[in-house]
């Protein structure tokens, strides 16, 4: 069998647009694979299990029991993705909790490949952030996401060393629209039958980087 990947999308900062790129990749995971598994770890709204009910589930990392439930669905090969929206708040702790227990090197014995999607910001929280998960993660499980919408300008050098995934931003209208609860992005790929549209490309061209991103993730734990 496969590895099954397990995407953490985190960043230590709010407002990074976390849960946007969480949304994405689940709707990119079930469209290809037909079923996808998400874990919503926020504590203030809108939150991914608002935007897709059906596929997610709400953990925490405030306790120890939330810890281990949530622990034993991520470090099962069961050939079905998982990704997680990890709250700022819990970015410590559930990083803290990840080390202790050896979740890198245990998930990879069990042939479950993790991979840490952090979303770049330039302020002193992030700068501090990106160097604990380089001491703790495999230099190709850690990649950098370029939102273009939160880093106007150039990566802060030592994001920018590593893998990158960039996000373009979009004009103010079109965030606003795909911002609404009721909106999927697979839904309007499947609607909008001008394929020449801004919005149109945009979804395409991340869900062409995530269909990279999840090749390079089967081939490595095959």
């Amino acid at each position: 069998m496969s590895a099954t990947p397990v995407y953490i999308i985190c960043s230590p900062r709010p407002l990074v647009g976390k849960t946007l790129i969480a949304r994405l990749l689940s709707e990119f995971l079930l469209l290809k694979n037909g079923t996808v598994t998400a874990f919503d770890i926020n504590l203030k709204e809108p939150s991914l299990l608002e935007y897709l009910p059906k596929i997610t589930e709400t953990a925490d990392v405030i306790d120890t029991y939330g810890k281990m439930q949530l622990m034993d669905r991520l470090i099962v090969n069961d050939g079905v993705a998982k990704v997680i929206d990890l709250g700022f708040h819990a970015f410590d702790e559930f990083f803290k909790m990840t080390d202790e227990i050896g979740f890198i090197k245990e998930a990879a014995r069990r042939g479950v490949a993790p991979v840490i999607l952090f979303v770049a910001d330039t302020d002193r929280v992030s700068a501090r952030g990106y160097p604990m998960l380089q001491q703790q993660v495999p230099r190709n499980a850690l990649i950098t996401i370029d939102n273009e919408h939160v880093v106007r300008g150039e990566l802060p050098p030592a994001m920018a060393r590593g893998r990158v995934l960039p996000i373009s931003a979009l004009p103010v209208f079109l965030k606003t629209y795909i911002d609404r609860l009721t909106f999927s992005f697979t839904g309007y790929l499947r609607n909008e039958k001008d394929s020449s549209t801004e919005l149109h490309q945009w979804i395409r061209r991340n869900y062409s980087a995530f269909r990279d991103l999840e090749l390079r993730v089967m081939l490595q734990g095959s």
